[in-house]
Formats: structure tokens, sequence, C-alpha cells
């Protein structure tokens, strides 16, 4: 059987943590990691390792240079699954994943108690599997709740 890839994408901090928590799911594939965190590389062993720029939602112009940059990447590594953990460079993956046909994966960050994330909530459209790690935020039409990463 051809192995897929995986496109795993996240911010740093406790997103990349998380995200990096879920190794077991593509360990039989092929992976790519993308984070705004040159530094981790150091983390992915010999993966595939590439970076974008830092933006969130007080950055209007880096956001929209974010766009440009995910939007790329997701075209020219054609991923067969996108996985994020959050926040915004996932976000985007996700949007240009699901138009080249990748299945999608989003894993709203755990510290999002009591809602779901702002790119939580947009990415409903998009992810094929839609997930919160607090059973109290699930909803029977999405997000599930199938546990925590940490």
């Amino acid at each position: 059987m051809k192995k897929k890839l995986v496109m795993a994408i996240a911010s740093r901090g406790g997103h990349w943590i998380q995200l990096n928590r879920l190794s077991a799911v593509w360990e039989e594939q092929d992976v790519i990691f993308i984070t705004n965190d040159p530094s981790l590389e150091s983390h992915v062993g010999n993966a595939k390792f590439e970076t974008v720029i830092d933006a969130n939602m007080d950055q209007k112009l880096k956001l929209v240079f974010l766009a440009a940059q995910t939007f790329f990447k997701v075209l020219k590594h054609r991923p067969d699954v996108i996985i994020s953990t959050g926040a915004a460079p996932g976000f985007f993956a996700l949007i240009w994943g699901k138009l080249i046909g990748a299945k999608t994966v989003w894993v709203d960050s755990v510290a999002n108690a009591d809602e779901l994330s702002l790119a939580g909530k947009k990415v409903s459209k998009v992810a094929d599997v839609w997930l919160t790690q607090w059973p109290e935020v699930a909803k029977e039409d999405g997000p599930l709740y199938k546990g925590r990463v940490f």
C-alpha cells in the first residue's frame, strides 16, 4: 500500500506540543511538518520541515501573507491528509487542503475548555474530522470528543 503524505501543521507552543503528541497517527506515513518557529526543526528527526510566518488576528497584513504561504505550501506538497491543532497556519492549511481534495483533521487545543477557538469554529465546514479535547465542548453535530492528547 502506498504511503500517504501527511501535512502536520501548527503554531509553536502548546499547539505544536499537542500536534507532536499525535505522531502515532502518521507513524507509517510520509510527513511534512510546518510551523512558525524555525528552531523546532530539531524536534522532527529526519522528517521534512518547513516554516511559515507568525500571524494572529491583530496582524491583518501578516494574516494575508500567511494565507498565501500556506496556499503555496499545500499546492507544492499536495498532501493526502492535513492535520492541525491550531492556530492560524492550520486554519488556512485546512481550507486550501479541502480545495485540492485532501482529508482534513482539526483537533482544537486543550486550552479551549469552555468553547472552541475562533479557528476551531471556522474550520467546521472544511474539517473532515473535527475534534475538541473537552467533553463539555463537544456536540452531536461536532466537534466530537475522542479524548485528550495530554
